[in-house]
């Protein structure tokens, strides 16, 4: 399942509605549903929920957004910055960084298998720390397992 779909006149990314469909059907929707993405994509650390905090680049599109019908809290904007450490690098430039980060997220394609375990494992953890979480998880997880169309 695609994760993102890419807006070339902006330059940026919103969550392709089909997985954000299924996400939010999962509760995989923290503040957004790519959130525990990028925890994987920063080596498996929390900082990767906010791997794209940058309002900063969102107000400069902001119009633009509103012009092709996105909503600013959509966008998600590549910052090359927020990619990087600087442990024992960078070993590339911002735009080097821009360039393959737009292509991974371009092609990201997840397993619906991969988008479920996370959901049962968020839900797990929700219900032992007495957060909200879905009572009826495994009926959703069937139901999208075994009906095409929920897809």
């Amino acid at each position: 399942m695609k994760i993102f779909k890419f807006i070339p006149e902006l330059d940026c990314f919103i969550v392709h509605p089909e997985y954000k469909r299924i996400a939010n059907l999962l509760g995989l929707n923290e503040w957004n549903e790519v959130v525990w993405i990028g925890r994987f994509f920063t080596l498996d650390n929390d900082y990767g929920e906010h791997w794209f905090d940058n309002w900063e680049e969102r107000d400069k599109l902001e119009q633009q957004a509103k012009a092709v019908g996105i909503e600013y809290d959509d966008l998600l904007i590549i910052d090359p910055e927020r990619l990087k450490n600087n442990v024992d690098g960078p070993c590339h430039s911002a735009l080097e960084r821009k360039f393959f980060w737009t292509d991974v997220l371009k092609s990201l394609d997840l397993s619906l298998e991969t988008i479920i375990a996370e959901a049962i494992k968020l839900n797990n953890t929700n219900k032992e720390i007495d957060e909200p979480y879905i009572e009826e998880l495994d009926e959703i997880i069937k139901k999208l397992k075994t009906d095409e169309s929920v897809i």
